[in-house]
């Protein structure tokens, strides 16, 4: 597996200046740390939500192998908002951890755009059962019947 080491001075802070080490991790541990923070919905299979800062931190941490002896970075301290690590810090170790794990651009913004989908999956679904300019409401099930039928 692939590692990739780093020296980090003191630009963001004296407690995390030193070298790092980070290895690529298992696909099957990738895919089990995206499930672990993905909710997907029991009637489609769909992403319903996803915490992506959650899956990022656990993909830095399951990554990283070394780190100084004062040991600066805990998964606590990676999701943490109030005593969490410098911003800087934090995207410097996400793009190392994301470099070696092949997490693409198109996934990170699969997993970063979630709460803007899912807030248009709830307009959708709210505009269903409207009424249409023609008096009669339209029933959901009868778009799924419909939709099976042409399917078939």
């Amino acid at each position: 597996m692939r590692t990739e080491a780093i020296d980090v001075g003191e630009r963001f802070g004296e407690e995390y200046a030193g070298h790092y080490v980070f290895q690529e991790i298992s696909w099957a541990k990738r895919s089990r740390i995206i499930q672990k923070y993905t909710k997907y919905s029991q009637m489609t299979g769909q992403v319903v939500s996803s915490d992506y800062v959650a899956i990022q931190a656990e993909t830095i941490w399951a990554s990283l192998k070394e780190e100084p002896e004062n040991k600066p970075i805990s998964l606590e301290k990676l999701l943490s908002e109030e005593d969490g690590i410098p911003v800087g810090l934090g995207e410097l170790l996400s793009k190392i951890a994301n470099r070696l794990n092949s997490l693409t651009v198109q996934e990170s913004r699969f997993l970063s755009e979630q709460s803007e989908e899912r807030s248009l999956t709830q307009r959708s679904r709210s505009t269903v059962s409207a009424k249409s300019s023609g008096g009669r409401q339209r029933s959901s099930e009868g778009s799924r019947r419909k939709r099976s039928k042409s399917s078939s």
